[in-house]
């Protein structure tokens, strides 16, 4: 076991390299550091002065990748690419190119992130299993056809449509809970009610079909026959063993999203106002700062990695045949 975990850290190091470089070579397609320094100045007639002190400043004044003005390996260590990338491996994000902390930044803004995220990931889990196991129940019948007909709806219609409709509806028209913003301790609670009712609403389409599928493949097992012989209801027969045995592959679903939960959502905490880590991306973005951007596309290739082995520990725990041997 121990074995194997010190393998996939070091599997992951190439891994992280290569999504660094990547997002190093997309950003600075796009822009150059002297197209930043002209962003962020926000003077309409910058001197080359002022922006070659900002580009010093944040060390943005070197080469990219290769530096043939200087020898040896600092052709390779005195470069933005290499000075802007090693910290990141001992989590030392550095400022943003507006001078901020963003370590304190992502200290503070996880908080609101988890807050939203959390309630969605656990009550959707529920939701949507509920949801299959009972068209599996129902199988066959209109009651399962109407669910699946559901769950198609449901997915076909955008996530924008439902964020839009329950502003619109619920927010402004029945006037229950706030349209956007966000407080600290419970008050926030009056502002996470409706980003989580409509997370929750718009994963069950995708989530309860994936489910119903994974328990149609289970019931058609010798296993549920058996079961079945022995005089257990069909309610038995599906929580006792049917939800058993389709724990493998909810795992792999479930756990792989623990550590993701970390970095928000995107689009819901933009519309929503909210303060978190999705917001928080979505605006380096749009300001094109390169820090914030690099730091969190990392911290996510951290996270998602760490997920995966979270998940592949997770099958020693619910089949036992399943073995890490090193």
């Amino acid at each position: 076991m121990f074995a194997y975990i010190v393998r996939r850290i070091l599997y992951a190091f190439p891994i992280l390299i290569g999504v660094n470089a990547l997002t190093f070579a997309l950003f600075f397609m796009v822009n150059t550091p002297d197209d930043m320094a002209r962003m962020h100045l926000g003077v309409k007639h910058v001197t080359q002065e002022s922006m070659d002190a900002w580009k010093q400043e944040r060390g943005y004044d070197k080469a990219l990748l290769w530096n043939s003005e200087t020898r040896g390996i600092d052709k390779v260590t005195d470069t933005i690419f290499f000075n802007t990338s090693l910290k990141l491996f001992v989590f030392q994000f550095g400022q943003a190119d507006d001078g901020r902390d963003i370590a304190r930044d992502i200290k503070v803004r996880m908080w609101p992130s988890l807050a939203i995220a959390i309630p969605i990931f656990i009550v959707g889990l529920l939701v949507n299993i509920t949801f299959a196991l009972l068209m599996v129940f129902f199988r066959a019948t209109y009651i399962d056809l109407s669910g699946v007909v559901l769950c198609v709806v449901i997915m076909s219609i955008s996530g924008l449509f439902y964020i839009i409709g329950g502003q619109f509806l619920i927010g402004k028209l029945m006037q229950l809970v706030p349209i956007s913003g966000y407080a600290e301790g419970f008050s926030a609670i009056k502002f996470l009610i409706l980003p989580v009712a409509i997370g929750i609403v718009s994963g069950i389409g995708a989530g309860s079909r994936w489910y119903r599928t994974l328990f149609l493949e289970e019931v058609s097992k010798d296993y549920v026959r058996t079961a079945r012989a022995k005089g257990l209801s069909e309610v038995q027969v599906l929580f006792k063993h049917v939800l058993k045995n389709a724990m493998i592959p909810i795992l792999t679903g479930a756990v792989v999203v623990l550590p993701t939960l970390f970095m928000g959502s995107l689009i819901l905490e933009s519309f929503f106002g909210i303060p978190g880590l999705g917001s928080y991306t979505i605006d380096a973005i749009q300001a094109q700062d390169f820090a914030i951007v690099r730091a969190m596309v990392f911290l996510g290739s951290v996270l998602y990695i760490l997920g995966l082995v979270l998940t592949d520990l997770s099958y020693t725990l619910v089949d036992p045949r399943v073995r890490l041997d090193g």
